[in-house]
């Protein structure tokens, strides 16, 4: 999650919302009441209408209109208010990644604010941010249970613990107190990304 997270008050006109989408390199927004709270996300394509219709405002045809009433009706708005979509798609803090990562494919959107259970912005995910924590290469995962694991949570001389991973398969070598082994592998075998355990451990 990144914070903190840009949004963009209710009242804001529209050029300025599309400066800030400009300005930050962003394709979305949330647009946030006085509390905070996230009241929609106004996009891109929110504005494109509203920009379109500033510079040749002309109508299309019959079948036009029909298709295209809601993107004309919608770029008669002059702030984010009336241009954003509502209700926002939004992901928690404590939410897991998978979850999130379905959330923003589903939606199709390229990022999610993250707000609280008071519906409060504290934050925001992107596609790129879920993709990178979903596909860790085997160094990291590596790295991961020989540091958080073996170092903090067990104590261990990471070197009398041998760690391999292959394409998420860990397997684990060395020489452990045999109370300590279950304990061990089940912590590894809840590490992200970890497919498979493969026990080599001898007891001490």
């Amino acid at each position: 999650m990144r914070v903190p997270a840009v949004s963009v008050p209710g009242d804001m006109p529209f050029l300025d919302v599309a400066r800030t989408l400009s300005r930050e390199h962003l394709s979305a927004v949330p647009v946030v009441d006085a509390e905070d709270h996230v009241v929609g996300v106004v996009s891109e394509s929110d504005l494109l209408a509203k920009a379109a219709v500033m510079a040749a405002p002309h109508r299309p045809g019959p079948i036009g209109r029909l298709r295209e009433h809601h993107l004309y009706e919608k770029s008669r708005g002059e702030t984010a208010a009336t241009l954003m979509t509502y209700p926002a798609v939004t992901v928690h803090p404590g939410e897991l990644v998978t979850d999130a990562a379905w959330t923003a494919a589903r939606s199709r959107l390229k990022r999610l604010p993250v707000t609280d259970h008071h519906g409060r912005l504290v934050g925001a995910v992107s596609r790129i941010d879920l993709l990178r924590s979903l596909i860790r290469d085997d160094a990291e995962i590596r790295e991961d249970i020989e540091s958080r694991i073996l170092r903090r949570e067990f104590l261990l001389d990471v070197g009398s613990i041998e760690v391999t991973v292959d394409n998420g398969v860990v397997t684990v070598a060395g020489r452990l107190d045999k109370t300590l082994v279950p304990k061990l592998l089940e912590a590894i075998r809840e590490t992200d990304d970890v497919v498979k355990v493969v026990d080599d451990l001898s007891p001490s």
